[in-house]
């Protein structure tokens, strides 16, 4: 339960070298028991050709049911924000929208 006289706490996460650069995904597969999530992100070769796709896992994560709700909700957070970002950058004003010459012809 949440107490409002207990100081606020903060968790201090430190990373090994090899884990600050990060591991590229480009496909992730969601699925869940009845007591956690599980996710598997893994990089695939989307330019061969064949019927079968190659791909190599490259981690899999287990979640508790809890932390996968506070996931989702900082996940929907973040990309909102990014939306709004890259549509500011898209505005004429920014240089995102060119006018053509067709444009001024009204």
């Amino acid at each position: 339960m949440d107490d409002p006289n207990r100081p606020e706490r903060h968790i201090n996460i430190h990373f090994s070298p090899d884990i600050m650069a990060g591991t590229y995904a480009n496909f992730a597969n969601v699925s869940h028991s009845d007591y956690e999530f599980t996710i598997t992100f893994a990089r695939v070769d989307h330019e061969v050709e064949d019927d079968e796709i190659p791909g190599v896992v490259v981690s899999r994560i287990n979640l508790s049911a809890k932390f996968m709700r506070e996931l989702i909700d900082a996940m929907q957070d973040n990309y909102s924000k990014w939306q709004t970002r890259e549509g500011i950058k898209n505005l004429p004003e920014f240089g995102g929208g060119q006018e053509t010459d067709e444009d001024d012809e009204d």
